[in-house]
């Protein structure tokens, strides 16, 4: 499978015309708890100040231990029939107490649009987060957690080694950063771009670590190996060439 190579910067968030008649493309990540539903501005967020990537990387940590700590009490708590207003108190979420059937969505997806705007906010949405989906390198990235995936149900039992799972479990993760960091062209939000763009590096750097340990413990054919390394290059080497386009462009609009 050839894959394209990547889009320049100006480029990048450009979506092909779709041909007369095609099959839109499904959403990857639509209804699920992913990275994109995190690109709204914090409430909190200095409108004179544009973040760059390191106050987006603190606000992110942020949201991780949150993440984290909400993941603790619902698997600790999933059986009690109090379940959800157990874990709101715990999260501080002290206005979802007084409902019976407290709202998580609030939590893990975009504030609704303005009345008015709905229609209107839809259509850009729903453009946005299928532009991801069309960009080589998050194409590039998404064909090798396929590509691995079916490689390891070739190979059985070895599918269960830790390596192999570290690889496959990594290689998806550095799929989801792509999609977060792709899915919004907002100039103001450079800064959350390339702090995904890292996540995603550092993802695709430990699929790599782990395909070496799989391989000095797994035997696979010769081509299998190539395979999976140029793959693995591929994807590592784009995401260090779109994180440095994307500083380029933050310098010359931000740092002048």
């Amino acid at each position: 499978m050839e894959i394209p190579p990547f889009f320049s910067l100006e480029a990048s968030h450009r979506q092909p015309e779709r041909p007369h008649g095609a099959r839109k493309h499904k959403n990857l990540c639509e209804n699920a708890k992913t990275d994109i539903t995190t690109h709204r501005m914090p409430e909190d967020h200095d409108s004179d100040k544009v973040w760059d990537e390191y106050d987006w990387e603190r606000f992110l940590q942020q949201q991780d231990i949150k993440t984290e700590r909400y993941m603790e009490l619902l698997e600790k708590y999933i059986d009690d029939p109090n379940r959800d207003q157990i874990i709101a108190k715990e999260m501080g979420w002290s206005h979802l107490l007084d409902t019976e059937e407290p709202d998580w969505g609030d939590f893990f997806a975009d504030e609704e649009e303005e009345d008015d705007d709905e229609s209107l906010a839809e259509g850009e949405g729903e453009q946005n987060s299928e532009s991801f989906e069309f960009h080589p390198l998050y194409q590039a990235s998404f064909a090798l957690t396929l590509w691995v995936d079916q490689l390891f149900e070739e190979l059985g039992e070895a599918q269960h080694h830790p390596a192999a799972i570290r690889l496959a479990t990594h290689s998806a993760v550095a799929s989801s950063k792509l999609a977060a960091a792709l899915s919004d062209d907002d100039v103001d939000e450079l800064g959350m771009t390339i702090a995904y763009l890292k996540r995603a590096l550092k993802a695709i750097t430990i699929a790599m670590e782990a395909s070496l340990q799989f391989g000095r413990s797994v035997r696979l054919p010769l081509e299998k190996r190539n395979q999976l390394r140029r793959r693995l290059f591929h994807v590592r080497d784009g995401i260090i060439q779109l994180m440095g386009e994307y500083r380029d462009e933050w310098r010359r609009r931000f740092e002048k």
